[in-house]
């Protein structure tokens, strides 16, 4: 089993915040920009953004503004992934849209 993996499983909320404001910080210095460019093209507070990269809390616009600005938008689709459509569903819409049966005739009683 993945240690990685569960170890994630079992993280709190602070370590959560903690590890994706590394990551956003990771991702904003392999492009070479400073906390303010990238606060700039988010439309972001630099503070908010500073906040987001410390792991001390941010907003879930904050977030969506800076991963997008990062061209990371995958993280978002990670984050909601398009369930489809759900099986029951489907049987739903195809026995709706299934013909009538025809009704039978009724049967005459033998004498």
């Amino acid at each position: 089993m993945d240690t990685k993996v569960t170890t994630a499983k079992a993280w709190e909320s602070e370590q959560w915040e903690a590890h994706i404001g590394q990551q956003v910080r990771r991702a904003r210095l392999e492009e070479n920009s400073s906390q303010a460019q990238l606060a700039e093209r988010a439309n972001v507070a630099l503070g908010a953004l500073k906040n987001l990269e410390a792991g001390r809390g941010s907003t879930l616009r904050t977030l969506v503004r800076v991963v997008r600005a990062l061209g990371l938008e995958e993280w978002l689709e990670e984050l909601s992934p398009d369930p489809g459509i759900s099986p029951m569903a489907m049987l739903r819409a195809a026995r709706d849209s299934a013909p009538p049966k025809r009704a039978s005739g009724s049967r005459r009683e033998r004498a």
